[in-house]
């Protein structure tokens, strides 16, 4: 009973706070105060001008502070390493680096095939870069080494600038292999000194957000573009097929032709070892999905796989029997640094870039997601500084450029890492198998490494699923995809992504330029104004034109914005401009002939008449006032009658509309408000062709006002002298509905009443 009683008033609160809630919506609410334009705006808000931020003067500020900050910047492991929580964190980085390196073994020796080197650079490739980042990344969770984009890039280099051709044994057509994987490592490990010297250089000048040129559609598109590309260089390895090296625009459709060409070579027992293979990971893959629940460590199914393939392939003696290739001699122990190749920069530097780029926008993409999934942040300029560094060092150590592979990096979540802990055990463990166990795997098939990296395309491979899904989104996007992936397929990756980043920008300019314009009007008994074609209960308030942009107005869509204005206002602009022109010129000649006859009458007769003409062309006033001599002639009357009678109407009543006068039609409305809310920059040519618009309506008797200016465009305003005595800011307002109040109480007028007061 004690229950329910104490029960009862919380839920009658409850229930009246649900019903409030609800009645919430329906509430109305009121405020009152002045109108305001800008003038009287920055008077009542004290505006100042903003204090400039002189951040460049840190940079050169010394203290112990400043170092013991800068230091924890560009090292992050001596922020997180005191701070780590060795009971609840070590077992999970343990187990999650064993995890990882159990797949980096064979993806390295595989992507090392994938960069044209011998395996046992792909071993390197995943020692040296991983230890490095894990003294300097600030990312807890991504997965760096080889990765099958960045061999593929490596790829495409090595076997353009150390193709096969050129390593014949004298006129035979057997290749020096020795000669051509020494130059085509050399080619690598200059190619990543670059790529970390581009990408460290880009970093310490905070040039992190360079990567946001790279659409998450283009990066996309271009990754599913390169595993197209893996796959089939991937084709020779699992056919045992001898191709041409080829590189440039068309190169994959010519290995493609060639390989179809080339099938009836195929070596029989290649391609049942690449078949077998690929169908052991598949099931493998799929038993781990079916029992995710009950192991605790993934089973490793590319270690197993490697290891089952290299015993049948000694027991059976494959590469004797059946002609299948193996990996050959893998030398143990660690390579000595080698000093990168100075003239080899010239013709890499283009291709660096690319890799830097691509590289980069791979780790950061995938560092953010991680961090926004565990809360915590990822310095986009310290990544680029660490890829950078791991890519520096490592080409010392003949290394080939590396990122961070998609694949690793969640098996490293999954698995249980929490730091670059597991990335430190996954590379001590890759050290063990340089040093003592690499020479286990000489008689690995190299059919087995192809089906490894064919079965591990298929996160890539199901990116071709954004075709439906940008169809129903976004078909802009959808565009990009289309482009980057089809130019980077015809092109190659370098060109290709070249390509693909100028599309993009260029579709941005192109975007601006046909932006969405609208007439507003008035939501009724509210201040709010929206597009009349899209809202059916907006009205346009009468006698008043309301236009608005979706885009801010510049040099590329200036005059677009003008022409769309004069069309959306229902009035030929231009043409009654030329017109009351014309008309205003035939009538000043015709008082001119008057002139010029009045003299002759005038010395004909004994009494003259006094008569004086003003015309003001520009304002559109012409004025006549004749002061007749009882005795002048009837014929000077008669031409100067209608002329005269209809000046003295112009001169009595001075707020006649020149156009009526002239007998012109006249705008239905007599004001126009610009909703400048989507502004966000003018330039030069803007600010003429809003003067030009202010000149152009007031010529046609239409008053121009503009609202909701952002503070910044306030102030180029202002620096572009925008404003003078014929567009003040008085013409200019807090809100639309500031504007509207004002041009309804002021149809014709050329001054503001500063005291005008209205309800919103």
């Amino acid at each position: 009973m004690g229950l329910s009683e104490a029960s009862g008033p919380r839920d009658t609160q409850a229930l009246l706070s649900a019903t409030q809630a609800m009645e919430l919506p329906r509430r109305d609410y009121h405020v009152e105060r002045p109108l305001l334009n800008q003038e009287q705006l920055e008077e009542l808000g004290h505006r100042g001008s903003v204090p400039p931020t002189h951040q460049w003067r840190s940079w050169f500020q010394c203290s112990q502070a400043r170092a013991r900050a800068v230091l924890f910047q560009y090292l992050p492991i001596l922020a997180w390493l005191p701070r780590y929580r060795v009971r609840d964190w070590l077992l999970g980085d343990l187990l999650s680096g064993l995890s990882v390196a159990i797949m980096q073994l064979p993806q390295g020796l595989a992507y090392a095939l994938l960069a044209g080197l011998p395996p046992v650079f792909g071993l390197y490739s995943s020692f040296y870069p991983v230890f490095i980042y894990f003294l300097f990344g600030t990312s807890r969770h991504i997965s760096v080494g080889t990765f099958a984009v960045m061999s593929v890039m490596v790829g495409s280099v090595t076997e353009s600038l150390a193709p096969d051709e050129a390593f014949f044994q004298d006129s035979n057509t057997t290749v020096n292999e020795a000669a051509r994987d020494a130059a085509r490592v050399q080619l690598a490990s200059t190619l990543s000194v670059l790529v970390g010297l581009f990408q460290v250089g880009l970093g310490l000048v905070h040039f992190g957000f360079v990567v946001t040129y790279l659409s998450e559609p283009l990066v996309r598109g271009y990754t599913t573009a390169a595993s197209v590309q893996v796959f089939i260089s991937q084709l020779k390895y699992v056919f045992g097929l001898q191709l041409s090296s080829r590189s440039g625009p068309l190169s994959l459709i010519y290995t493609v032709l060639e390989v179809c060409w080339k099938l009836p070579q195929s070596v029989v027992g290649t391609v049942i070892t690449a078949v077998v293979a690929a169908v052991v990971l598949v099931a493998l893959k799929l038993l781990n999905d079916k029992l995710r629940r009950y192991l605790p460590l993934p089973l490793p199914g590319e270690l197993l796989t490697l290891i089952g393939a290299t015993g049948i392939s000694y027991g059976v003696d494959l590469k004797q029997r059946f002609g299948v290739d193996v990996v050959g001699v893998i030398p143990t122990g660690l390579v000595p640094p080698v000093a990168p190749s100075l003239e080899l920069f010239a013709k890499l530097v283009g291709n660096a870039f690319a890799i830097a780029v691509v590289g980069f926008a791979i780790a950061i993409s995938l560092g953010k997601i991680f961090a926004l999934r565990h809360g915590y942040r990822v310095d986009s300029s310290q990544e680029l500084v660490a890829l950078g560094l791991s890519n520096l060092i490592g080409g010392i150590f003949q290394c080939f450029p590396i990122s961070c592979s998609m694949s690793r990096t969640l098996v490293q979540e999954t698995t249980g890492g929490n730091t670059q802990v597991a990335g430190a055990v996954s590379s001590l463990f890759i050290l063990i198998i340089i040093v003592k166990l690499g020479e286990l795997f000489q008689d690995l098939p190299k059919a087995v490494l192809a089906a490894v990296i064919i079965v591990n395309l298929k996160g890539m491979m199901m990116q071709f699923k954004d075709l439906c899904s940008l169809w129903k989104a976004n078909r802009v996007d959808l565009l990009i995809w289309l482009v980057t992936f089809v130019a980077t397929i015809l092109l190659n990756l370098d060109i290709g992504l070249a390509v693909a980043v100028v599309f993009s920008l260029l579709l941005v300019v192109v975007r601006t330029q046909l932006p969405h314009y609208s007439v507003l009007g008035q939501v009724p008994d509210t201040d709010v104004y929206r597009d009349v074609a899209e809202y059916s209960e907006a009205r346009e308030v009468p006698g008043v034109k309301i236009f608005r942009s979706s885009v801010t107005m510049y040099f590329a869509n200036a005059e677009l914005y003008s022409d769309t204005l004069k069309q959306r206002c229902g009035v030929d602009v231009d043409h009654l401009i030329s017109r009351k022109k014309k008309l205003l010129r035939k009538r000043e000649l015709k008082l001119k002939r008057l002139q010029k006859k009045q003299p002759q009458k005038q010395a004909a007769s004994s009494k003259g008449t006094s008569f004086s003409v003003n015309v003001n062309a520009g304002l559109g006033d012409t004025e006549i006032n004749n002061v007749e001599d009882p005795k002048v002639m009837e014929s000077t009357e008669d031409e100067l009658d209608s002329t005269e009678a209809s000046n003295q109407e112009d001169a009595k009543a001075p707020d006649v509309s020149i156009l009526k006068a002239l007998g012109l039609p006249q705008p239905d409305f007599h004001s126009l408000i610009l909703d400048l809310s989507a502004l966000s920059f003018v330039d030069t040519v803007c600010l003429k062709s809003l003067k030009n618009i202010f000149h152009d309506f007031r010529e046609i008797e239409v008053e121009v006002y503009m609202a909701a200016c952002h503070a910044p465009v306030i102030t180029q305003l202002e620096v572009g002298n925008f404003f003078d005595a014929s567009v003040t800011k008085q013409h200019l307002f807090a809100t639309v509905h500031d504007a509207v109040v004002f041009a309804i109480q002021h149809p014709r007028s050329r001054s503001v009443d500063p005291a005008l007061v209205t309800k919103l």
